[in-house]
């Protein structure tokens, strides 16, 4: 059965660098990237994550089907990251219309973690230890990551929270 790992923490945190370095451990690696180049700052980061990964790493870019990039991977992966679910759940509220479709998305991608085909290292980002924020859609945006988060947990294996580039193990589960 394959393993599920969630990674979250606070930005900046050491998330995607503890990811890959879990991730570096397997031959056949894929990285399914959530981000979009909206603008030059985002495009400086995105690049700065792939010359991270280097070649050894599949790129999939996914910014609103994450269920399907999941589904898609097929039993010759070994180990695929998702990085980052707090920043796809940003596109599906900025691109998706319907709040019945955006749970909807969510819900397949849940449902992806029952069986996925290989291997997911999860990254998340926990938002909700700062204030409250001042905006519906902000309010909306940081309670769908909060539940999104929690479902995510209780569907993994091993759930890791960093703290200052630390990796805290919360939760490990044996077979």
């Amino acid at each position: 059965m394959p393993l599920i790992s969630l990674i979250t923490g606070g930005a900046r945190s050491g998330k995607s660098r503890h990811a890959l370095e879990l991730g570096d451990g397997y031959a056949k690696r894929t990285f399914i990237a959530t981000a979009e180049p909206i603008d030059d700052e985002m495009r400086a980061r995105i690049d700065a994550h792939v010359a991270r990964r280097g070649e050894s790493w599949i790129t999939v870019e996914e910014p609103l089907d994450l269920a399907g990039a999941v589904g898609d991977l097929g039993h010759d992966v070994d180990v695929a990251v998702i990085d980052c679910v707090t920043v796809w759940l940003g596109n599906l509220l900025h691109h998706v219309d319907s709040p019945a479709a955006v749970s909807g998305a969510i819900d397949a991608f849940i449902e992806t973690l029952a069986d996925p085909p290989c291997d997911l290292i999860v990254v998340t980002n926990e938002v909700g230890a700062g204030i409250v924020p001042a905006t519906p859609l902000g309010r909306r945006f940081r309670d769908l990551a909060g539940e999104t988060n929690q479902r995510m947990a209780r569907a993994a294996d091993r759930v890791v929270v960093m703290f200052s580039g630390i990796p805290v193990l919360v939760k490990a589960e044996t077979s």
